[in-house]
């Protein structure tokens, strides 16, 4: 199964792979890619691990997820990991 979550597009490479790594330690999760230019995040994982959960994890990394109530910027400021640049 895969879930999508409309994200910023501002965050730098270091950072994006920093979540996909984070996400790939998730159990049931296969897979995660980041499109930046659209500023989407689509997990491909199984039912042991539910969409809420994955939203819980990319909240906790700092990641601004549009759900209908929260507006995401066209900004958003550096994630905890920082950036290289």
């Amino acid at each position: 199964m895969y879930s999508t979550f409309e994200i910023s597009k501002s965050q730098c490479m270091t950072c994006n792979n920093e979540v996909l790594k984070q996400l790939g330690t998730l159990r049931g999760v296969f897979a995660a890619e980041i499109e930046t230019i659209d500023g989407r995040i689509t997990v491909n994982h199984t039912d042991e691990i539910t969409r809420a959960d994955i939203a819980a994890k990319l909240d906790e990394l700092g990641w601004i997820i549009a759900d209908g109530q929260t507006e995401v910027p066209a900004y958003d400021p550096p994630s905890e990991w920082g950036c290289a640049l």
